[in-house]
């Protein structure tokens, strides 16, 4: 009796679910919630990578942090970065993506060269960029200076090198997020704007009325992910800038880094990214709530 109810349909569907979970599941446990549970519990303690030697501190960690200027300043970076780069770069990509789902002569050429960015590494791209932004010898200036413009000292002028860490991070992911938008629009049903066309829509009308109503979902997905690529922004400013000129680009993520591995404070950097995780979800949650939608199709 017993060996026939474990047989059963509904218990073998049960198994078999489980038995494709199971793998999943260990290997996050495993490789990622163990690992934050360990690093938790080593924000409350004074550590480094040089000793083994753990003191229990508490909450210490995170006071000093609420009462650390620096970390409050490169917090300020990573949402004045986060700030511009999330309605921008979606835009771009949203712009993009419109133009390039339309049927017309190359359009395979134009999404292969809008998406061409995301392949190279960003760590390539931030080497060429810092070539680029060079004020001696890179390319920016000697256009600017044949179209008769003032130089930028992108490398050296603290009001100026955060805009060019934004048009680098804007430039490598916007065809990535493009093909997301792009994604979303072919799956909106062409019956829709058959009947607003039928009632007379204008085409910013469909647009408005027909697109973004159902867009709201992929505009969610793309803006909850542009925030947190924008605000984990490491890379192209340790390769660009270093965090210079005057620590104008130097971020929460540059920050953690240092306090980790250059001052060897290990349980401080990990309170700083227990704290900005936090944040970081913060926004996600509320960002998930402004753009929830009900609109099937």
């Amino acid at each position: 009796m017993g060996t026939a109810k474990w047989l059963n349909f509904g218990n073998r569907e049960k198994y078999a679910a489980w038995g494709f979970v199971l793998p999943a599941l260990l290997l996050l446990l495993i490789f990622m919630f163990y690992p934050m549970l360990r690093a938790l519990l080593l924000s409350f303690h004074e550590s480094n990578l040089i000793s083994t030697k753990l003191t229990f501190v508490g909450l210490d960690n995170y006071v000093r942090l609420v009462r650390d200027p620096e970390f409050w300043t490169t917090l300020g970076h990573s949402f004045y970065f986060g700030l511009i780069v999330i309605p921008v770069q979606s835009a771009i990509a949203f712009g993009l993506a419109l133009i390039v789902q339309k049927k017309t002569p190359f359009v395979a050429l134009f999404r292969t060269v809008y998406f061409l960015p995301v392949v190279i590494s960003f760590v390539i791209a931030s080497a060429v960029f810092r070539l680029i932004y060079n004020s001696e010898y890179g390319m920016l200036n000697i256009l600017l200076d044949a179209l008769g413009l003032p130089a930028f000292e992108v490398l050296s002028d603290p009001d100026v090198s955060m805009f060019g860490i934004i048009l680098l991070g804007i430039w490598h992911a916007m065809g990535y997020f493009m093909i997301i938008f792009l994604s979303g629009l072919n799956q909106i049903p062409g019956d829709l704007y058959e009947a607003a066309e039928t009632d007379g829509a204008s085409g910013f009308q469909k647009f408005l009325y027909v697109t973004l109503p159902l867009m709201r979902r992929t505009i969610s997905f793309v803006l909850i992910i542009t925030t947190m690529d924008a605000l984990k922004i490491f890379i192209p400013i340790y390769v660009v800038t270093a965090g210079g000129p005057a620590g104008s680009t130097r971020t929460v993520v540059q920050f953690i880094y240092e306090t980790a591995f250059h001052h060897m404070n290990l349980g401080y950097a990990i309170a700083a990214a227990f704290i900005y995780f936090i944040i970081v979800l913060a926004i996600s949650i509320i960002q998930l709530r402004l753009f929830r939608s009900d609109v099937e199709y």
